[in-house]
């Protein structure tokens, strides 16, 4: 098989399987919380995005990973992890910000996602990274896609409300 058709089909049946779970398993326990729970437990896989700073690593990545990806992978990671511990904290103590931080983080968080998978020109770069996107990314765009639904429905009562 052809690495790039090997990747798509990890690819994409990680992220099949993370939203089925999801469906299946996560949706139903949170809905049984409040907002600021869901978010902190959402949130909770992505404090590990430093992970990404992997791709900076010569040892790992294969001789010829272009600088400009591992550099945008890896700081983008990096600072998506650090948005989500500093979301973590605004979701368990209620911070008056907590909702514009999970809006940044959410949109910065999936804007680098996007970013490192438009990119598949790296895919013989990865090595022993091949893991990141095809098991990690998946569960970080459906967490992602789970936070950015909850924050629309609140925004739209909020609206709602003040009509």
């Amino acid at each position: 098989m052809e690495t790039t058709l090997i990747f798509v089909t990890q690819f994409v049946l990680s992220t099949l399987v993370f939203a089925l779970i999801a469906g299946w398993v996560w949706r139903p326990q949170l809905a049984k919380k409040g907002f600021a729970e869901v978010m902190f437990l959402l949130t909770l896989p992505h404090a590990f995005r430093h992970l990404g700073l992997v791709f900076l690593v010569p040892e790992v990545v294969a001789p010829g990973m272009p600088p400009s990806f591992a550099l945008e992978a890896g700081l983008g990671d990096f600072a998506s992890g650090l948005l989500a511990i500093i979301v973590l904290f605004a979701t368990r103590y209620r911070w008056a910000v907590m909702v514009p931080l999970l809006w940044v983080f959410n949109l910065v968080g999936v804007a680098d996602l996007f970013n490192a998978l438009g990119q598949a020109d790296v895919l013989p770069y990865f090595r022993s990274a091949w893991y990141i996107p095809t098991f990690v990314v998946p569960l970080l765009l459906v967490t992602h896609f789970m936070m950015i639904k909850r924050l629309v429905l609140a925004a739209r009562h909020r609206v709602a409300d003040t009509v």
